[in-house]
């Protein structure tokens, strides 16, 4: 075979038995590479013409009877399983019943002879064309595997490090395998089975054929992988030219893209939803499921997205008055089946154009007579905006000239000049319709231009109004901020002032020749008051105070107290403390051996200006005198009871030394 200079995207290979049969011994087969242009011819055996398919990889390998190539059923799913992915097996003469190859050359205009040679060319030529059916044993969904690849037998190692090895190998190598597969953004479905150490293997059920997977079979160390397409029931024969029927065209557009295909009868078609595929994509997937006569959408106003696809098929488009709500759009879908809410959204737009143009489909289709096909009328005044007549008088014109013209021919036409005639009035057609198309364009064109001028001024107003919006905000949230500063101004200039003055109150008591301290004022001693006799009021006292050696503190609470709170106040060198209420055992006895005055409060007059407290010198220093009686006669007594003890002790040691010596 020589090389391939294609004017097809790919190369096609027609097949014919030349000799022998592969039931026999050694078949041969006229083989033919048609890329468009050339042909190049061969002979070959049937293990050189799977190498060579295996080395070309054509898009096609056509044949007019497909058990020319295999014995039975299990024979070609076989054949069709060592086929490369990308090489697909037609039969150009039908599906499980078949035609003469003749018949279906003829009806396509495609030279036919008896010859292997010549039928190998003319199944060639009809596969390039579209002709035939596809046979097909394996579906689009594909099964990678990675096993281990070795036996968790005995390694140089002991058995359960060696085996824990080979399962953590297949663990990695398939979240590798993984981690490809979303990459790539192909839907899967894992199935792992765990062992000692990881995975002994894991099976990945993938939607795509094995050429659309970023992994290949191989072998490696500890692991294996291999890939094998998922068969189907049985043999399936699927035309290459899928008929296109007028459909309607439901689209959510958005991060995730649905699509809904529903027929002239309101029946569901198909239905996608993808993340990764972009406009074009889309627009190809509905091109191969029908031709749009209404593309609709949910929401108002149309989507660009949608409008852009819209325009590509010239179709008539859809809007809701306003956005369909969700409740109404679930009871609508409710008796079809859909994968996530975007397809919901789809069928949606779909069901509702069709609810809008049922009577309007009815209609047309009770005008057209039974040889004309009602889709073509129907897009024609749904979409392009003729009247049914109108319609109907054209195609009548065109079947009427092509009737005057063929009783007019003096000779019969060929097939080949059939076509060309065929074509040329086709074009003329749509010459015409591009005219009146682009004359629409024209006249929409400048409506657009008319709504982009008023969409460029409402914009621009508001934008200024934005701004406007976000100067006053900010205006206003500066006013915010200085009025919440000048609350915290006002608050803390209270507080100091308040401060001010009780210092001003302390000074004053504590500088008797101060000139606005009354004569009566004078001979005054402070009196620094503690709430409660504990730790933390002494501490709050002396923050506020700053208690000093020598300040008479007023206990208002002195119980409580313990040997800690004692010694705290004992640190404080106080002159005097007065209490309200009577110490523990513990607090009296730790100021007494330190020798802290104390004495009740209700012993000196003390007079309170707001929550400072004063009281006359001469009464504090009568406080300190009387304690200090006090403490003389409490150690006069505890000295007495100290002598009596020591005497009872000798005492009894006399006694018992007497005994002894008795």
């Amino acid at each position: 075979m020589s090389s391939r200079i294609s004017a097809l995207d790919a190369v096609v290979f027609g097949v014919d038995v030349q000799s022998g049969d592969v039931r026999g011994d050694a078949p041969s087969y006229a083989v033919v590479a048609f890329d468009g242009e050339n042909f190049d011819r061969d002979v070959v055996s049937h293990r050189k013409l799977q190498r060579l398919v295996d080395r070309e990889e054509p898009a096609i390998l056509a044949t007019d009877n497909v058990y020319e190539l295999a014995t039975d059923k299990d024979h070609l799913v076989r054949f069709l399983g060592s086929l490369p992915d990308e090489t697909k097996l037609v039969q150009v003469t039908g599906d499980q019943q078949p035609e003469p190859l003749s018949r279906v050359a003829n009806r396509h205009g495609v030279p036919y002879g008896k010859k292997p040679m010549k039928e190998a060319e003319a199944a060639a030529r009809l596969a390039a064309a579209n002709v035939g059916y596809e046979v097909s044993a394996f579906t689009d969904t594909t099964e990678v595997k990675v096993a281990r690849g070795r036996s968790t037998g005995s390694g140089g190692w002991s058995e359960d490090r060696f085996t824990r090895r080979i399962h953590g190998s297949v663990k990695r190598r398939a979240r590798e395998v993984a981690t490809a597969l979303d990459e790539a953004g192909l839907d899967y479905a894992m199935d792992e089975t765990e062992k000692y150490g990881g995975y002994s293997n894991a099976v990945f059920t993938v939607q795509a054929r094995p050429s659309d997977i970023p992994v290949s079979r191989n072998r490696s160390g500890d692991t294996r992988v291999e890939i094998e397409r998922v068969r189907r029931d049985g043999i399936e024969f699927r035309p290459l030219a899928k008929r296109r029927d007028h459909v309607l065209v439901g689209i959510d557009p958005g991060t995730t893209t649905a699509v809904a295909i529903v027929g002239l009868d309101g029946q569901v078609l198909d239905v996608l939803s993808t993340r990764t595929a972009d406009t074009a994509a889309v627009t190809e997937w509905i091109i191969e499921r029908g031709r749009p006569v209404v593309v609709a959408a949910d929401v108002e106003p149309m989507p660009s997205t949608v409008e852009k696809i819209r325009r590509s098929f010239s179709a008539a488009g859809w809007i809701p008055e306003r956005d369909l709500p969700v409740d109404e759009k679930q009871h609508r879908t409710r008796e079809e089946g859909y994968d996530n809410d975007h397809e919901r959204d789809a069928l949606a737009a779909a069901f509702h154009a069709f609810d809008d143009y049922e009577d309007t489909f009815g209609r047309i289709a009770g005008k057209v007579p039974p040889r004309i096909e009602a889709g073509t009328v129907i897009a024609r005044v749904v979409a392009g905006e003729e009247s049914v007549e109108a319609v109907l008088d054209d195609l009548a014109d065109d079947d009427g000239s092509e009737e005057s013209e063929e009783t007019h021919e003096p000779r019969e036409l060929t097939a080949e000049e059939q076509r060309i005639k065929d074509l040329e009035a086709r074009v003329e057609r749509l010459d015409s319709h591009v005219d009146d198309l682009e004359a629409t364009i024209e006249e929409k064109d400048k409506t657009i231009a008319e709504y982009e001028r008023e969409l460029s001024d409402a914009r621009r107003e508001e934008r200024r109004e934005a701004r406007e919006r976000r100067e006053v905000d900010r205006l206003e949230r500066e006013n915010e901020q200085l009025e919440r500063k000048l609350d915290e101004q006002r608050e803390e200039t209270e507080q100091v002032e308040a401060k001010l003055d009780r210092l001003k109150e302390l000074w004053r008591v504590d500088h008797s020749n101060f000139a606005d301290v009354a004569e009566k004022r004078q001979g005054l001693v402070p009196v620094k008051p503690v709430a409660k006799f504990t730790t933390s009021a002494l501490r709050a006292a002396d923050e506020r105070w700053e208690l000093a050696p020598g300040d008479v503190v007023y206990l208002r609470d002195a119980s409580g107290a313990g040997r800690s709170t004692a010694e705290t106040l004992v640190e404080r060198e106080p002159r005097l403390v007065l209490k309200s209420g009577g110490l523990s055992e513990v607090a009296r006895e730790i100021l007494f051996e330190n020798e802290v005055p104390t004495a009740p409060a209700e012993e000196v007059t003390i007079e309170e200006l707001d929550d400072l407290a004063v009281a006359r010198e001469s009464g504090v220093e009568d406080a300190i005198d009387g304690w200090r009686d006090r403490a003389r006669e409490r150690r006069k007594s505890q000295t007495g009871e100290m002598v009596d003890k020591l005497i009872s002790e000798h005492r009894a040691d006399s006694e018992t030394r007497s005994v002894r010596e008795s």
